[in-house]
């Protein structure tokens, strides 16, 4: 069974032209995501779905779905703030959306299939496509609690305008992740590079240090995980209270890890990930894949 790609793409607004994740940056207006797309579909995804806002269905479904007609079936799921399970409300004054995994969880039941997780608006190149794509195909079928996370070697994924927040992932002898720490400033300091640590001094660490950039592979069961542990974090009065708490994805997989349900291999890939973290990147971005199609490597339009 080929496995599907789900996008995370509930942050877009409804004004289609002004949000980095639709900026034309490909040579015919190509967006990142458009990319991501062309590299899954050549890695042997079958499906994809995204997970957007339904104040945006219609826009979304003009402006973006109708360029991947005839190449890849597409589905939407929608998060909403009031997607929650029975016997919960969410707190009147809450704006905010409850985080990327429980986005994930708005695709359950569309997804049958083992599938990888990935932001909308990173490039994450196609090696990585490749690489979780394989691990996801090869499972037996059925497996459970064997899932995988797309490790990026940390010197791979700099900014050259500034610090880059980045989940620093360390891994036992198996190649199984153990921890993810996120460092909200990484950036070379007079060569190496350096994350700065709680009390604001800069630790050095190896270039090819596996980072998290959000590339995730799980299996549908990773779905009930999910919903058992989405009702034990709202039930945590001090989440309620708190109207920017979010359940995001490393949350969850790191409680599968210390409760020893789940195993995340840490897959490695020799691409390298770009992405709009600062305005003055957007033109390195550009300049970046206009040399990637010159050598070939995408077509100078995708679809």
């Amino acid at each position: 069974m080929k496995p599907t790609l789900l996008l995370l793409a509930a942050g877009m607004g409804s004004r289609y032209g002004g949000l980095k994740q639709l900026d034309g940056l490909g040579p015919n207006g190509e967006t990142i995501m458009d990319y991501s797309i062309y590299d899954a579909i050549k890695a042997g995804f079958g499906k994809i779905v995204f997970i957007i806002r339904k104040d945006f269905e219609d826009d979304f479904r003009e402006k973006v779905l109708k360029k991947y007609e005839g190449y890849v079936p597409v589905e939407l799921c929608f998060q909403s703030l009031d997607a929650l399970p029975e016997g919960f409300e969410c707190p009147a004054d809450r704006v905010k959306p409850w985080g990327t995994n429980h986005a994930v969880l708005m695709a359950k039941d569309v997804v049958k299939e083992p599938f990888c997780v990935i932001n909308c608006d990173d490039f994450y190149n196609r090696d990585a496509f490749m690489v979780i794509g394989k691990f996801l195909a090869d499972l037996p079928e059925g497996s459970k609690n064997n899932y995988a996370m797309v490790g990026f070697r940390v010197g791979n994924t700099l900014s050259e305008n500034g610090s880059v927040a980045r989940g620093i992932c360390s891994k036992d002898d198996a190649g199984h992740l153990t921890t993810v720490v996120e460092r909200t400033e990484i950036m070379r300091v007079d060569g190496p590079i350096c994350y700065k640590d709680e009390d604001g001094s800069w630790v050095p660490v190896d270039d090819n240090t596996p980072v998290s950039m959000n590339m995730w592979g799980f299996t549908p069961d990773y779905f009930e995980h999910s919903e058992a542990y989405f009702k034990e974090f709202l039930s945590d009065q001090n989440n309620m209270e708190n109207l920017k708490a979010e359940f995001f994805i490393p949350l969850m997989v790191n409680k599968l890890i210390c409760d020893k349900t789940a195993t995340v291999k840490v897959l490695d890939t020799t691409s390298k990930w770009f992405g709009v973290t600062y305005s003055a990147d957007r033109q390195s971005v550009v300049d970046k894949i206009q040399n990637l199609v010159d050598e070939g490597v995408y077509p100078a339009g995708l679809f």
